[in-house]
Formats: C-alpha cells, sequence, structure tokens
C-alpha cells in the first residue's frame, strides 16, 4: 500500500473514534446532570404563568405608551416607520388646521403589524420623542392574523401638549 492509502484510512478510523469519543462525552455529561442536578432550567410553561419571571430587556412588541389623559407622544414625524426594516408599521397622518389657521399635520392611526415584526428595536432608537416603547409581551399566538394588526393610538387619543 501507499503511504497516502494508508494515511486516508487513517484519518478515516480517526474520524470515526472522535465521533464516538464526542458522543460518549455528551451523554457521560447528560447523565451527569440527570442523577445529579445542580439547577433545573425547565420552566413548567403555561402552569407558571404566576411565579414566571421575563426581563425587562425582553422585547416582545411595540406599545404607544398613554398617560391618564389619553395622551401620547407621538407627532406622526414617521420616523419609526422609515426605519422598520420590513414595513410592519404604518403611520397615517391628517391634515388639521389650528386656531391660528395654519395647516399642521396629526396623528390619526399608527398602525402595527405584529406579525411583519422582526423586533429589531430599530424603530424605538429612531423615534426622536421617545414616544413607543417595546413591551416584555410574549404570547402572541393567535387562530386569525388579522389579530396580529393592531392600532396603537387609542381611540379620541391627542398629542400631549408642550409643557409651560
Amino acid at each position: 500500500m501507499t503511504e497516502g492509502k494508508m494515511n486516508s484510512i487513517y484519518q478515516y478510523f480517526r474520524a470515526i473514534w472522535y465521533g464516538f469519543s464526542s458522543l460518549w462525552k455528551g451523554m457521560m455529561l447528560t447523565g451527569h446532570y440527570l442523577v445529579h442536578p445542580k439547577k433545573i432550567l425547565t420552566e413548567q410553561y403555561p402552569e407558571n404563568r404566576d411565579t414566571l419571571y421575563i426581563p425587562e430587556r425582553f422585547q416582545g412588541e411595540v406599545v404607544l405608551p398613554h398617560d391618564e389623559n389619553n395622551e401620547h407622544l407621538c407627532t406622526g414625524c414617521t420616523i419609526c416607520e422609515m426605519n422598520c426594516p420590513n414595513g410592519s408599521i404604518k403611520i397615517i397622518t391628517r391634515q388639521v388646521e389650528t386656531p391660528e389657521g395654519k395647516k399642521k399635520k396629526e396623528l390619526d392611526e399608527w398602525v402595527y403589524h405584529l406579525g411583519l415584526c422582526t423586533f429589531c428595536g430599530q424603530c424605538i432608537d429612531a423615534c426622536p420623542q421617545d414616544a413607543i416603547k417595546m413591551s416584555n409581551a410574549f404570547e402572541h399566538s393567535v387562530y386569525d392574523r388579522k389579530l396580529l394588526t393592531k392600532v396603537l393610538n387609542q381611540p379620541g387619543s391627542k398629542l400631549k401638549s408642550a409643557k409651560k
């Protein structure tokens, strides 16, 4: 036999040995934790909803916070819509006339398509008014996809007036 052929046979059996030893090490570690558990990592969801801990930094969905007077901070500038990488935000504005007779853009609907959202947070970072936030809600399962499209501004809500 030639030296190259011997080397390839050696490499073949070496790879088989390495595969079995790797499998054996993994099975030993699994068996050790089965017999001597240090900490149980499995959550018994949904039975543990009362005690379930969701970290604050978890990004579950975009929300438009309103205060007790049904006011929000969104000016309808559409910067969040422009920064959304997949078009899950649609800002609909309307023109209103101010008491001075000037026309001003105002938020009509803040439409959020949760089913399209990648939860990247670029809209949150881009918002100059800090009007939108990420909540840590995570249960979004529905049978009808239309329920994943949400209008975030509440009925009758308006822009929070500037403090004097």
